[in-house]
Formats: structure tokens, sequence, C-alpha cells
């Protein structure tokens, strides 16, 4: 047999914590990848899969973090043992990869062309118009449109999938033998996820890379690798064969990964509920301006006359591709951001309120956002987020409630209350996620807006959010406005349903009617996308 290309054996990763104390996040996990294959690692959140790709390019924090064993062999050569000088050469170059988040990977001060010139200049000496045609090439690569005049483009005026594409196109540019994606559809929507699939094959097998694919979705790493591990509280408990795998798991977390997913039992409407929130004709136009004198002439119309409306106690879900206007919609409804059109909120006018007008509303209006990276201070603790919305809405409040009703929050999202005086970084991504819930419903608001609140969970995570959104839902008579690309959550928490396309909304209606009859191609393209697999959630009849 031929030596693999990344061996890795028997590797420890232990983080140092305040008092000399240790914890281990991974606790001997051995694999291998050979030439031209792809390994998918999968497992739930803070189960070691994202900490295991780190170690491969000595990314971790260090001295916090130290290998009290193991071996990571590339070519022959352990990385572990080698000069950050070298490990320099090897990153880029050799071994390159690509963040779940690209809005924390990206620099957005620097245009999509300097960005990946910076890597060309330093792994291969190119600049001027040879890095040009370079960076012009590989942005043709993964599939960006006219990418001559992308080149000047900042990240923000990129949509979710195409800020992916150029990390990507960057992690491609020097033509490495391994690309590590970590978790690199998890915030993207069904059709743009089964895109970035497609184009992972497709250049994997043009250019005989090889590929470390982490999820936390079963059903992608089945389209896409050769051999899949499975990983639980830092260890590999399962690994083999795809085929295998899906048909005869062993362990009993393999077996419970394969069948978990969302129940649908959306809250049903009620026709006599109060009416909490109603939009007219709302609308949303970034303009466009050109020219010296900076000039207005056209404008992008995320959001172009939308009318919704709740009652209490319900959910209405917003689905759509990246770039539809689902965001720009809930942040106009908070008045995050600008718009015309009413909007009234518990029968009051909120369109032309000012900011100190807007107060006494925001403690009713919570949000959580979709990126559990950006939206949580890394300069404060978990206590202090949870608690600073307490303070400007309950200033007299004394500080022992405030500290109970931090831990109540904490233990309503299923976090354990001993670990609130940690910071963000040192929680998994879906533990952070879970922190931006605790922190919107700790001020006990009556409307949420919760924005791809699960796309960064694994799939068992994911069913208990969708329990404890349920759970509080009933309990508090909390009014949703359920954000997402992922229609499976959707299905098992809306009871009413927009589909929405460049700002439009394409069609509305009930659910289970809606998954079961789409009208319009849109919407029948975008169910097929989401349920092509034997997998579609009860009641719901892929189209």
């Amino acid at each position: 047999m031929t030596e693999p290309l990344l061996s890795i054996r028997d590797l420890a990763v232990a983080f140092r914590h305040g008092g000399g104390q240790e914890t281990l996040a991974v606790d001997r996990v051995s694999f291998d990848i050979g030439t031209g294959e792809t390994v998918g690692l999968v497992g739930e959140s803070g189960s070691g899969k994202s900490v295991t790709a780190l170690s491969i390019l000595k990314l971790l924090p260090y001295p916090t973090a130290r290998h009290p064993s193991g071996s990571v062999v590339f070519k022959g050569r352990d990385l572990l043992r080698l000069s950050e000088r070298d490990m320099r050469r090897v990153r880029g170059d050799d071994i390159t990869i690509v963040f779940q988040e690209p809005m924390t990977s990206l620099n957005p001060l620097h245009t999509i062309e300097k960005q990946i010139g910076e890597i060309l200049l330093l792994h291969r000496g190119l600049t001027g118009e040879p890095a040009r045609r370079r960076t012009v090439e590989v942005l043709a690569q993964v599939g960006i449109p006219d990418p001559q005049s992308r080149l000047g483009s900042y990240p923000h005026q990129l949509s979710g999938g195409q800020r992916q594409r150029v990390m990507i196109a960057m992690a491609l540019a020097n033509e490495p033998d391994l690309l590590i994606a970590d978790e690199p559809t998890t915030a993207l929507d069904v059709t743009v996820q089964a895109q970035i699939i497609e184009l992972l094959r497709d250049i994997k097998k043009r250019l005989g890379m090889s590929l470390l694919f982490i999820t936390h979705d079963l059903g992608i790493v089945r389209k896409i690798a050769d051999r899949v591990c499975v990983m639980k509280e830092g260890r590999i408990v399962e690994q083999g064969a795809v085929e295998r795998i899906f048909a005869a798991p062993e362990h009993p977390y393999t077996r419970a990964l394969l069948v978990a997913e969302p129940k649908p039992d959306p809250a049903p409407p009620q026709p006599d509920a109060p009416m909490v929130l109603e939009t007219t004709d709302l609308k949303v136009w970034f303009p466009i301006k050109r020219g010296v004198l900076r000039r207005v002439v056209g404008h992008i119309k995320a959001v172009d006359g939308v009318s919704i409306a709740l009652r209490k106690g319900e959910t209405l879900g917003v689905v759509g591709e990246s770039g539809s206007g689902k965001t720009s919609l809930g942040l106009a409804i908070l008045r995050l951001i600008s718009s015309d059109g009413p909007i009234v909120f518990m029968g009051n006018k909120l369109q032309g309120l000012r900011f100190r007008e807007m107060r006494p509303f925001r403690r009713d209006m919570q949000i959580v956002f979709q990126d559990p990276y950006g939206s949580l201070s890394p300069r404060l603790s978990v206590a202090e987020i949870i608690k600073e919305g307490l303070k400007v809405h309950h200033p007299r409040m004394a500080e022992r409630e405030r500290d109970e009703r931090v831990i109540r929050a904490l233990a309503d999202v299923g976090l354990d209350p001993a670990t609130r005086f940690r910071f963000p970084h040192e929680f998994s991504g879906g533990q952070r996620q879970r922190i931006a819930v605790a922190r919107a419903v700790v001020l006990e608001p009556s409307f949420v807006v919760l924005d791809e609140p699960t796309s960064a969970l694994d799939m068992l995570i994911q069913s208990q959010m969708v329990d404890l959104l349920r759970d509080l839902q009933k309990r508090r008579n909390l009014t949703y406005l359920f954000i997402s690309h992922d229609l499976r959550v959707v299905a098992a928490l809306a009871s009413r349903l927009v589909v929405m396309q460049q700002g439009k909304v394409v069609e509305a209606g009930e659910a289970a009617e809606l998954f079961r009859h789409p009208k319009s191609d849109y919407t029948r393209a975008l169910f097929a996308a989401a349920f092509n697999l034997e997998t579609a959630p009860a009641g719901v009849v892929a189209q």
C-alpha cells in the first residue's frame, strides 16, 4: 500500500486554564488521508473536529494549547516538530484551510484582489499583471461571475455564497495538496450548499487534491466523502468507508447522528390572538452611487414591497437564497436599518421614530444573529454579555437579581451556568449560538427575530435547540420571525411561510400546504435542493 498523504497518530490536545488546570479537547485521535481522497470528519459541536484541523496547521493558541502526545506526518515530515518558519511554507502552499464563516476570515478593509494577491506574493512571488491574471483565473474556477469586475469588491459587497467562493479561491490559489474545509457550507442556503459541494468535488478531481471535510451534517458527508470519521468528546468513536457507516453503523452515537432531525410540530396559529407585528409594502433600497459627485444612479432593492402580519405566539418562517432579502427584512422590522413603509408593533407605529423613542420597544423586540463569532464581544465574559441588556433596560435591578436571571437563561438554553465567567473563545460555535439565544431571552421579550439561529449547530443540537425554542414559545407566548435556509428546521417550527427572491415575496401561506404543493418554480427548486434525499421531514413532500 502507498503511504498516506497525511497520517495522524495518537493526537492529543490540551488547553491550559487558570490555576494550572487543563482540559483535554482531543484524546488520542488517529486517522489517515490518502492522495486524492476525501475524508469526512463529523460530530457535534465541541467534539474536537476543528481543534484537530487546527492542530494539523499548528494554528492553535500556543502555549495555552499543547500536545501531550501524537504526531501529524505530512509527506514524511511531522508537522508538530517543525519550526514556525517552516510551517509558514506549508500553510497556504501545501495545506490550506477554508473556515466556517468567511466574514471572520476576510479582511473587511481590503479588496478581493488584494487579499488573494497577498497569498500569491507570499508563496509564489507574483505581483502586478501576473498576480492579477492568476486572481481572475482562480475566481473563475470557483464560479464567481465576471471575475474581472469583482477584483475591486470588498467582502461586504458580496453575498454569503460569493464570500465562501472567494475563500475557496484563496485556498486554491497555490494549488495545495490538501484542503481542509471546516464547515464551509454551514451558513449557506440549500441551493448554494449544493453548488459549493459540487464545486469542491470538481476542483478536487481536476487538481488531484486531497480533502478533509469537517461538518456536522452527515447528509453532506454522504455526498462528498470517501471515508468518514465520527468524533465524540474528543475521540474518534467510529471510522470507515461512507457506504459501510451509513448502511451499518456500529457505535450508538453514529446511529443517533444518522436519525437526528428536528420533528415538525409548529405552534398552531390562533385566529383570535392579538396582532403583534404588521408591515405594509415595506421597502429597503440601498442607493448605488457613482462618479466624482457620488450621484445616485440606481438602487439595490434588498426588500421590495413586503407585507407580513404576525399574531401572538405564532412563528412565521422566511426562506430564500442568500441575497434574497431575508435578513434585511428582519433588520428593517427592528428598525436597525432604514426602510420605507409602515411598521406597526403591538399597535405602535415604529416608522419614523428616533433612537431614543425606539428604546422602550427594544426590550420587547430582540434578535439572535446568524454569526455567533461576530455577535459576541471577545472582551466580555458570558455573564457580562448576557447581563448587558439587563443593565440598559433594567438599570435599577439589583446585581444579585441580574446574576440569577443570567443563570436561568443559561440553564434554559442547555449550558452549564458555572461556565458564565468564561469568554466566548472558550466555547464551540454551537455553544456560542446558545449564548446568543440566552442573551435575547434574558429580557423576556414578546417578539424575537431568529436569523439563522441553528445554522452553526450540529444535527443533535439543532433538534435540542428547536425543542428549546418551541418550549420557550409555549411558556412565554413568544412570537418568532424565523429566518433560515434550513427548510427542515423551518418545517419543524413555522406555522406559516414566506418565500423570498430578490427582495420580493414569491409565495406565502400555511407552511404545511406550501411544503406539499408549492406553486412557483422558484419555490419548487428551493424545496428540491433541500429535500433531495429520503430524509425529508414527516409530512413534507419533496417536489
